[in-house]
């Protein structure tokens, strides 16, 4: 079978990217270097439609570029995820404006502040001013996607046709805004995802994008998809890769490791050999059933140009489902590792605190699973992450 070109793209650069990982991880942002060289095999662009220059992927294979960089850094893999995510609201650009995003490979990368701004309506667009919090890759980010809740001149908000707030994604250039440093973490440390600010920054209205309320400009199937749901799509075989990686580490370090007090090394164990049974259940059942929902449910969307109410909470599961097996995954690897996992050089160490930073993401909330069990048992879903 044909290998994608996006996916030979990220197994070759993998390599560099866990040469790296350190770098990253201690200077809280990807160097430039790493990022030309992203830059350069598209990877910013997968999303992004190929009327743009981009590669408009079909989210199944997407996942598998994910997964494959996670597997060498997941601070990478969740930069490039929330990058290329982010870039489907070029689907709702109208042609100029598109190009002026996204006609550059290095300065596609978009980072995002996930928390409304104010926006003020003026004439040829937006006065928008505010804080955002957790925008990952802003150090290498060419444009910022800033949420803000619109307002009138008289500072009245504005509202859709069915009365809920007016929320507009705002693509900024990075240069307008300040960077506030906040991210001050133990896991995922190097998505370098600080706050940044803007103080009444124009904003034309061909880049104020009001996805799925205005005109799409392209059509493909990825673009149907929710924009909450391709993140945890991602971010989830973020937590995949992670830990896998982890796992692998574990793996090599019982052929080598004699624990105190035991007569031979950690695999000759039978704990040891339980812990890698049940690690690799987890994380082999949490990828099988993320794999199986992303290729049923983009088919479907695919074949009838929507995307139902049962498909989405099927994504959510499985999205919810794959981060927390991956995370049992990467418990077991530390836990068998022993005292040799404590050490800041140990990548299991690395590997640990970033499966527990993804947890905590709003995209790993267990929560999620009450959404999903309340659709399957025919209430009211919270359809807020659906």
């Amino acid at each position: 079978m044909d290998v994608h070109p996006a996916l030979a793209a990220a197994r070759a650069l993998a390599p560099d990217v866990a040469a790296r990982a350190d770098q990253i991880d201690r200077e809280k942002r990807l160097p430039p270097e790493l990022v030309d060289q992203l830059a350069a095999a598209g990877l910013f662009r997968l999303l992004v439609p190929r009327a743009l220059g981009g590669a408009e992927m079909e989210l199944p294979t997407y996942v598998l570029v994910i997964e494959e960089l996670a597997r060498a850094d997941a601070s990478t893999a969740w930069c490039v995820n929330q990058s290329c995510v982010r870039a489907t609201t070029a689907a709702w650009l109208d042609p100029a404006s598109g190009q002026a995003v996204f006609g550059d490979d290095r300065a596609a990368a978009i980072a995002n502040g996930p928390l409304p701004g104010r926006a003020v309506a003026v004439a040829g667009g937006y006065r928008l001013s505010g804080r955002w919090s957790f925008a990952s890759g802003i150090h290498h980010a060419g444009w910022l996607a800033a949420l803000a809740r619109v307002v009138d001149e008289a500072g009245e908000l504005r509202r859709w046709a069915d009365g809920s707030p007016e929320v507009r994604h705002m693509l900024v250039p990075a240069a307008d805004a300040r960077v506030e440093p906040a991210w001050e973490v133990a896991g995922l440390r190097g998505t370098g995802s600080d706050d940044f600010t803007l103080e009444d920054v124009f904003v034309p209205a061909g880049r104020a994008v009001a996805v799925g309320r205005t005109q799409r400009h392209h059509d493909g199937p990825i673009y149907l998809m929710p924009m909450n749901l391709l993140f945890a799509c991602g971010f989830a075989m973020v937590a995949i890769g992670n830990a896998r990686s982890a796992l692998d580490a574990a793996i090599e370090l019982a052929g080598d490791k004699t624990p105190r007090g035991t007569p031979g090394v950690l695999r000759e164990q039978a704990m040891a050999q339980m812990q890698v049974g049940q690690a690799e259940a987890h994380l082999r059942a949490g990828r099988a059933l993320l794999r199986e929902s992303i290729g049923v449910v983009y088919g479907a969307v695919a074949a009838a140009s929507a995307i139902t109410l049962e498909q989405r909470a099927l994504l959510r599961l499985a999205t919810t489902h794959a981060i927390h097996e991956a995370t049992l995954a990467v418990d077991l690897a530390y836990t068998l590792a022993g005292a040799s996992a404590i050490y800041a050089a140990s990548p299991l160490q690395r590997r640990f605190q970033d499966a527990h930073v993804i947890t905590q993401h709003v995209q790993g909330r267990l929560a999620h699973l009450e959404s999903a069990g309340r659709f399957y048992l025919g209430l009211e879903p919270d359809l807020l992450w659906l």
